[in-house]
């Protein structure tokens, strides 16, 4: 008997979840192709919106990318299926980054309950109260890190300082890249705001009056509006996601667990914003790993908190990134 497998159309709606998932500056850099006769789905990277000079290595895609694979599993779960993922590196095809096959699950898996969460999550470079994040809620954030094999560590007072200087080392060192300065533009100011990718000018927040929150200016990109400058936590809560090792496969990994930690958090009614940038130069890496933590390679930088509700940043749509065969 032939296993069964999902049709084009369910499997199109999570497609159109997966892509929901955050990526670097919103390139959105995903490939994916569904066979339907053999019921399975890969995902490759887009080469045209790669960023050789400020992700050399493609790390910052593949988090794009593996978040997008966990809206996915959230997604196939909460219709019934397991997404099995396969992520090993194919010599043969360097743009490949998994394959997905489809089962039948026997019981519901817990990710499922998370898919309400998938179109609230946002990214939000606003300011956000000075209310503590209560305890047990980060319990839970570090808990779904852990489910994803990965680690999250909540920085103290000391910390974070640690984490201020390495964001404003890095933004020291933007300045000094043209390269770099002109891949970020080509996102941010060398857009309209009509443009199915990158960041749009209502989604850049306000200018920074006062504050230690590391959020991140895009020089020379427009705003649709000029508020007055705000004034950002003095006490940032910061958290730190890492791996304890770090190639291709464990980037794929963080990046699931990335998504899983935002998608909780959205739905524990907490704001999130990430920052790259510090990781974005190696030589800058390393401050923003905690010595006592167990994950040796930071990943990405997640901002907590309460704020406002922000818009949705735009996507391309389904049709251009799902080829069905």
């Amino acid at each position: 008997m032939t296993a069964p497998t999902p049709d084009a159309t369910s499997l199109t709606s999570w497609v159109a979840d997966a892509v929901l998932a955050p990526s670097m500056h919103n390139a959105q850099p995903w490939r994916f192709r569904y066979e339907r006769a053999r019921g399975v789905l890969t995902l490759r990277m887009d080469p045209a919106r790669t960023m050789p000079r400020s992700d050399p290595s493609a790390r910052g895609l593949r988090l794009g990318c593996g978040a997008a694979l966990f809206n996915l599993r959230v997604a196939a779960a909460d219709a019934g299926w397991e997404a099995r993922i396969g992520t090993r590196p194919d010599p043969d095809d360097p743009l490949l980054l998994a394959r997905v096959a489809f089962v039948p699950a026997p019981d519901r898996d817990a990710v499922a309950d998370l898919r309400p969460a998938v179109p609230r999550r946002r990214t939000s470079r606003e300011p956000f109260s000075g209310e503590a994040v209560p305890g047990p809620i980060l319990d839970g954030l570090r808990g779904a890190a852990r489910a994803e094999g990965a680690h999250l560590d909540l920085a103290d007072d000391w910390r974070v300082q640690d984490l201020l200087t390495a964001v404003w080392d890095a933004e020291r060192a933007e300045e000094l890249s043209p390269e770099v300065r002109g891949e970020i533009a080509r996102w941010t100011a060398d857009r309209d705001d009509t443009a199915p990718e990158g960041i749009p000018s209502y989604a850049l927040g306000p200018r920074r009056y006062d504050g230690r929150a590391p959020v991140r200016d895009f020089p020379g990109a427009r705003r649709d509006r000029d508020p007055a400058p705000a004034v950002y936590e003095s006490r940032p809560c910061l958290a730190v996601l890492g791996t304890r090792r770090d190639g291709p496969e464990d980037w794929l990994r963080a990046g699931q667990a990335m998504e899983r930690v935002l998608l909780q958090a959205t739905q524990d009614g907490l704001s999130t914003s990430l920052n790259s940038q510090a990781l974005e130069w190696p030589e800058l890496r390393w401050l923003v790993r905690d010595p006592l933590s167990e994950a040796a390679f930071p990943q990405i930088v997640i901002r907590l908190g309460y704020g406002p509700e922000v818009p949705a940043t735009p996507r391309r749509p389904v049709a251009e990134v799902l080829d069905v065969r």
